[in-house]
């Protein structure tokens, strides 16, 4: 059983503060490229409505040759808070574009220095720049001199192994203005394998007055509690667990404000929900939004009898009704097989 120490709940009671910015949450929805859009995160709040929220990474390049803002920086003026992601390694693009995003109604400008992807790395942004801290530094000063809301920094933990760098890295971000930093307890080299180091996270704690907040697997609100013991962060970001499994921000929130842990959606809540995703994707974006919604379908069907056959037949889905009467078909055939079926996931589960 998950239990919050007195310690820890002691440390969390109070408001996230991130600068002048009060958060009345420890827990963050991580900006997942191609994945937190304006439909996403609206079902993330709706279970964890005081939880700060991230869009996908905006191109600050692009920003500037374009001189509009693309549809992933569109936030909703009642979605708050709300920070928007820019990445990009020119000080003043990245200036350029913060000040677009605090008019777009940005409550944090976050800056980008964790992504591995190698389009992102050979072009100078993301996790290269733990690599450029003087340039890292530079941007962060550029970038606060250029908004009056704080500005953040999400990075890892360094390039590879031999190249852990995250303490003076991290101290660089502070000294040149970062209000916030949030680690992934991975390099870059690991991408997504092998487990996050979170021990490299506790040592940033110690030496920062700034938050930290600590990301990489977060799986689960077991896994949260463990991460915020052993780290010392002020709060966790919530990112893979959240793919198929919007309620997870709100689980590990609510338990870290009352400890008490809510029910876990049952596969036919699961796929309830999936099923108003499909439907408010295609309503934002008509036909690319059911694209769009494939991967998300695929992610929502797991764990319970059927599933794998209903994963397949979701990822090449062409219409809304295609997928809609899939979903619907699935959920009545777990209604037929009754209470025990509903409630218990298969062993092929992974909720979170």
């Amino acid at each position: 059983m998950v239990t919050l120490s007195p310690a820890l709940k002691e440390r969390l009671a109070a408001p996230l503060q991130i600068g002048d910015l009060e958060v009345n949450s420890r827990v963050l929805q991580s900006p997942l490229s191609g994945v937190t859009d304006l439909v996403f995160r609206r079902l993330v709040r709706r279970y964890a409505p005081t939880s700060m929220m991230y869009t996908e990474m905006v191109n600050a390049t692009g920003l500037h040759y374009v001189k509009e803002l693309p549809r992933i920086m569109e936030v909703d003026p009642n979605e708050r808070p709300i920070s928007i992601q820019l990445f990009d390694c020119r000080p003043d693009f990245l200036a350029e574009a913060a000040q677009m995003a605090v008019d777009e109604g940005a409550d944090t400008v976050d800056i980008n220095m964790g992504c591995p992807v190698n389009k992102i790395t050979k072009n100078g942004g993301g996790s290269s720049l733990l690599r450029q801290p003087e340039l890292a530094g530079e941007i962060v000063r550029s970038v606060v001199n250029a908004v009056n809301v704080p500005v953040t920094v999400k990075t890892r933990i360094g390039w590879t192994d031999k190249e852990i760098n995250i303490l003076d890295f991290a101290k660089r971000m502070e000294d040149a203005g970062a209000r916030m930093i949030t680690i992934h307890g991975r390099t870059r080299a690991q991408g997504y394998n092998g487990a996050a180091k979170w021990e490299w996270i506790a040592k940033v704690k110690q030496v920062l007055s700034i938050p930290i907040i600590a990301n990489g697997d977060i799986f689960s609100v077991d896994a949260a509690v463990r991460c915020l013991e052993m780290t010392g962060a002020d709060g966790v970001m919530c990112s893979r667990g959240t793919l198929g499994y919007p309620f997870l921000v709100g689980e590990v929130d609510h338990f870290l404000k009352t400890g008490e842990q809510k029910p876990v959606p049952t596969p036919v809540e699961r796929l309830q929900c999936a099923r108003e995703h499909l439907q408010m994707l295609w309503e934002y974006k008509g036909d690319r939004g059911v694209r769009q919604a494939r991967k998300h379908m695929t992610w929502y069907a797991k764990g319970f009898a059927g599933a794998a056959d209903l994963r397949g037949q979701l990822s090449t889905i062409e219409t809304v009704h295609q997928g809609l009467d899939l979903i619907d078909r699935a959920i009545e055939y777990l209604l037929s097989l009754g209470n025990e079926a509903i409630s218990n996931p298969t062993p092929e589960a992974d909720p979170a």
